[in-house]
């Protein structure tokens, strides 16, 4: 069985690739769910609708770089930009998901006796692009 390392990831929001700042990545796809149950029924009858998804980026807190998640992301919130994330890295012929995303959250999380961190919180909007490099 063939495998990869999670430290392959590429993540890019806006055109700025963040994969040095990030640690950790999630790349959601669901669809929504309409109940079709009618009178008489035992169980829910449900059929599909349409496709949706989530994702969420974040790492540890960079003080120095000006150009880090705190400056790319933040300015973005409430705002439509493109993400790309390659699960197994850079290279013809690798997986990479394309597509538009409402960044909805930035968050920097200091705990007392930890490294700061930040995370950002992503809604996909419209179709994913999951076509090789």
């Amino acid at each position: 069985m063939a495998d990869s390392h999670g430290k392959l990831t590429v993540i890019i929001l806006a055109g700025n690739d963040l994969s040095q700042y990030c640690d950790s990545s999630d790349f959601k796809r669901g669809a929504d769910e309409h109940d079709r149950t009618t009178y008489g029924k035992n169980a829910h009858v449900v059929r599909g609708g349409l496709l949706n998804g989530s994702a969420t980026i974040g790492g540890i807190y960079d003080t120095t770089a000006g150009t880090g998640p705190r400056a790319v992301i933040r300015p973005l919130i409430g705002t439509n930009v493109a993400y790309v994330r390659r699960v197994e890295g850079t290279g013809v012929g690798k997986p990479q998901d394309s597509v538009n995303v409402l960044v909805k959250s930035y968050v920097e999380t200091s705990p007392v006796a930890d490294l700061v961190r930040w995370s950002a919180e992503l809604t996909l909007s419209d179709d994913v692009n999951s076509t090789p490099q």
